[in-house]
């Protein structure tokens, strides 16, 4: 970095799309004798408030054309942004050609993410790619040593003390490293909405951008750094409102994502128990006073610290249940006033309200890293539906058997392969989860319902992946399942088949699989 003692700044260039608080700093900058240089609306909304302003367009002596969309592209005045003011060749050239410095640049670009978001039309979302903010914002954040860039309207407090003398250098780096991440993020924006239009959803060239919302005490593990990062305005953990609790983990972000996604695939009102990602019990009833209780009776002894999540507004009845044990989070979409009474009790439970629903169905990109590298694929959005059903076997499940056999593969497909749910009653029986071996989550999966003294007669099972061999099926007709669905697709299908006909079992495949790593 320079040793140049920085000037005092003399000349700024205004051009912002976010006029908050621009009037009274541009107050500011004329208490201190700075001339303003503006463009377009800024410049206007700088006359109407009796402030003196320059036009760009009386510097360059080229008018503004092509409906603004050449304006600052200029060398008076990318020549006043990008020149050394220590380098004799830049001061030359200035000087010869009658450019003057631009010593302060404040610059916010055309709101294209919000064009976007807000639906407008493609010719609209063209018009809204801005050119010369990013160039002007680029050339003063590469002059950094000698120009000060403001890009948010929460910099302008960073002059209010300093002025007419700019603020350190350090200061204008950390600066000039905001303002790169900020082209960055919009041309990302640009990009992925191209890809959109042009259904690419694996373009050639994968731009990723994400805002911090805050730093993390550590990762999963103590000598682990963490942040948590937003990439777009979904409900869910990552915008939801905080009422109560200590601040939340990794691992509590983590698992709470993941009970809020299980939750949001059901119509009823359903609540489900997570710890380390997996659900300890899920269910679905009337209200969610019943399906919590149902939900907490699967594995009570794994619910203790775990994380609660509803699809419904958490209600008092509901709240005076959950209290009774020891959660992590609680998550829903709204809390009532009542239940927010009860909750304070227990001032340590962390209680967060995302003011809707996510959209389960809706496409997106899951992304995992790998060293030196990233996994790319579209999320898990398929939904099973009694259409998709195809029955197998010589007995066909009857309605109400269908009805939980579509409950429990949806939840299996948020368990960690390899999954095994037994359900009845739209309330799990018995999970297991992650095993190597899927007859060892069979196992398992009826272990835990017995230790929760849960009755497996006349269950169903759902198995996230086809059965390899009959050996898994017939533990669980042991266990007491009598209907069993599955995606089908084993070379040893014929084997299970006929294995489920000779236990009298029912079962359908979905032609859907359903991992989860």
């Amino acid at each position: 970095m320079t040793n140049t003692p920085p000037s005092p700044i003399r000349r700024a260039l205004l051009s912002v799309s976010d006029k908050t608080d621009l009037v009274e700093f541009a107050h500011l900058l004329i208490s201190h004798n700075i001339e303003i240089l503006s463009t377009g609306g800024t410049a206007q909304t700088l006359r109407e408030a009796k402030i003196p302003v320059t036009d760009v367009s009386a510097v360059t002596q080229f008018p503004e054309i092509m409906e603004g969309r050449v304006k600052t592209l200029h060398p008076k005045i990318h020549g006043g942004i990008l020149a050394k003011r220590d380098h004799e060749d830049h001061q030359r050239a200035m000087s010869d050609h009658n450019i003057t410095g631009i010593d302060l640049v404040v610059v916010n670009l055309y709101p294209f993410e919000k064009t976007v978001n807000d639906g407008a039309d493609f010719k609209t979302c063209i018009e809204n790619i801005d050119i010369g903010g990013p160039a002007m914002v680029r050339a003063a954040a590469k002059n950094f040593q000698h120009v000060t860039l403001l890009t948010t309207p929460a910099d302008y407090a960073l002059l209010k003390d300093t002025l007419p003398h700019p603020p350190s250098v350090e200061i204008r780096q950390k600066l000039a490293q905001k303002a790169f991440a900020m082209t960055g993020a919009y041309d990302c924006a640009i990009q992925n909405w191209l890809a959109q239009q042009n259904n690419d959803l694996f373009p050639e060239r994968l731009l990723l951008s994400a805002t911090k919302i805050q730093d993390l005490r550590y990762g999963e593990n103590p000598h682990q750094a963490a942040g948590v990062y937003r990439t777009d305005q979904q409900l869910g953990v990552v915008n939801a409102t905080q009422l109560q609790g200590k601040e939340l983990s990794f691992n509590n972000l983590n698992d709470t994502d993941a009970a809020f996604a299980l939750v949001c695939e059901f119509e009823e009102p359903a609540v489900a128990i997570i710890k380390h990602a997996n659900p300890c019990g899920v269910a679905i009833a009337s209200d969610c006073v019943t399906a919590y209780t149902r939900a907490l009776a699967c594995d009570p002894v794994s619910a203790f610290g775990g994380i609660i999540a509803l699809n419904r507004p958490l209600d008092g009845a509901t709240a005076c249940e959950i209290i009774k044990i020891f959660s992590e989070v609680i998550i829903a979409p709204h809390i009532t006033p009542e239940a927010r009474e009860i909750l304070k009790t227990k001032d340590k439970i962390r209680v967060l309200e995302t003011g809707g629903l996510s959209a389960p169905r809706a496409p997106s990109l899951n992304i995992r890293t790998l060293n030196g590298g990233l996994l790319v694929q579209t999320t898990d959005t398929a939904h099973i539906t009694q259409d998709n059903l195809r029955v197998v076997t010589q007995r066909a499940p009857t309605p109400d058997q269908v009805r939980d056999l579509l409950f429990a593969f949806t939840v299996c497909k948020h368990v960690k392969s390899n999954a095994i749910i037994y359900a009845k009653d739209g309330r799990t029986l018995g999970i297991g989860a992650g095993q190597m071996s899927r007859i060892d989550s069979t196992r398992i999966a009826a272990w835990k319902a017995a230790e929760a003294k849960l009755d497996l007669r006349d269950c169903v099972v759902a198995s996230d992946a086809f059965f390899p061999f009959a050996d898994g099926l017939i533990a669980a007709a042991n266990a007491g399942a009598t209907a069993i669905i599955q995606p089908g697709g084993s070379i040893k299908d014929q084997d299970v088949i006929a294995a489920a006909d000779d236990h009298n079992l029912a079962m359908v495949f979905t032609g859907i699989r359903h991992f989860r790593h």
